[in-house]
């Protein structure tokens, strides 16, 4: 059985975000119909169960619940604790569709229904109800503040899971992180947590420089000028370069300077995500000579069912302080919302339904 409830869509192909009602479709085994409270602007969010499907069995009706990403379960990577490598993970968190190829939300359209692209990280929590996968429901306990703990499920465990989990950064180590948005302040933070020595925050944001600082970076440097970049960082860490980086911005000429200012045994990971078929040129020699490593990331290599409750362990020892981040509006206001995340006037945006 259908039912109807508003969402943000984005109409057409490159158009802007609208509040609409839509339908959902019927609830489906594998799913379970949440409401949601309150969602990042950017893929996660987090609600209240409302109804669960036959065989859902790790949340009930009433559970509250943060939403990450969908993965199949049964793959090697997925069975091996690494659910962010799911073979299928494009086609579930991308596809605009059910695993099945089904719609799980449609417009009416003159008694006809029109299918929208959603589904979107197995979940579309864009939407005051939203059906989701069970391989993409966390739950929480009932005191959780679902409106701080909303962004978990996507930037903030990819920021720190890429420092923790993909480069495991040792204490004492030095790491670099490019581009401190939302993503890259949750790396910095995640430095902080594993006890590294030097932690460089690269931005063109002055006052997100200095933000990073209160959050637990040692110094900042002002990415504008690349020569400038290089030869502070090997300033900071000599006499080669750093331990450690991460690029969150997905700028081929920024991941480029990551690369370059490696020390020796380096390592880097790539979290930002360009889009279509760009490329950064590496310097071979002197990556084969120094043995640095460049690796991607997905997700932050996180399984979020055991790693999104680390998150909140690491908040309430204060180490996680997502309330300097977070800025929260009306879904009604998600207009400024966006704008200000765009003109970078705010770092995480969290909408509430009200």
């Amino acid at each position: 059985m259908s039912r109807t409830t508003t969402a943000l869509v984005v109409p057409e192909l490159n158009g802007r975000f609208e509040l609409q009602e839509i339908c959902l479709d019927a609830l489906q085994p594998d799913e379970a119909l949440v409401e949601i409270h309150a969602f990042g602007v950017m893929k996660a969010g987090a609600g209240v169960v409302v109804e669960v499907g036959s065989s859902v069995t790790s949340v009930s009706k009433g559970d509250k619940v943060l939403l990450s990403f969908c993965h199949c379960g049964s793959c090697l990577w997925c069975t091996s604790g690494h659910p962010a490598y799911c073979y299928k993970f494009n086609d579930l968190n991308f596809g605009g569709k059910r695993p099945d190829g089904s719609t799980a939300m449609f417009i009416e359209d003159g008694g006809k229904r029109k299918p929208l692209f959603s589904t979107f990280f197995g979940q579309s929590s864009f939407s005051r109800h939203t059906l989701v996968h069970q391989s993409s429901l966390v739950k929480v306990e009932p005191e959780t503040p679902l409106d701080l703990f909303a962004p978990l499920g996507c930037g903030i465990q990819t920021g720190v899971g890429a420092v923790l989990n993909t480069l495991n950064v040792k204490p004492g180590a030095s790491l670099v992180v490019f581009g401190v948005g939302s993503v890259g302040m949750a790396a910095i933070m995640a430095g902080r947590i594993c006890q590294a020595s030097k932690i460089i925050a690269v931005d063109l944001n002055p006052d997100r420089l200095e933000l990073a600082k209160q959050l637990g970076a040692t110094h900042g440097v002002l990415g504008s000028n690349r020569d400038l970049v290089v030869s502070s960082i090997r300033e900071i860490c000599p006499p080669l370069g750093a331990d450690f980086a991460v690029d969150c911005t997905g700028v081929p000429a920024v991941i480029e300077t990551m690369v370059m200012v490696l020390g020796m045994k380096g390592r880097a990971a790539t979290v930002g995500a360009p889009g279509g078929n760009a490329q950064a040129k590496i310097d071979i020699m002197s990556h084969l000579t120094y043995g640095k490593e460049y690796v991607g990331c997905s997700e932050g290599d996180s399984n979020p069912t055991t790693f999104i409750p680390y998150l909140i362990e690491m908040h309430s020892k204060g180490l996680l302080p997502l309330e300097k981040l977070i800025t929260y509006y009306d879904v009604k206001d998600y207009e400024k919302a966006i704008a200000d995340m765009e003109e970078g006037k705010t770092i995480k945006a969290v909408l509430r339904w009200t």
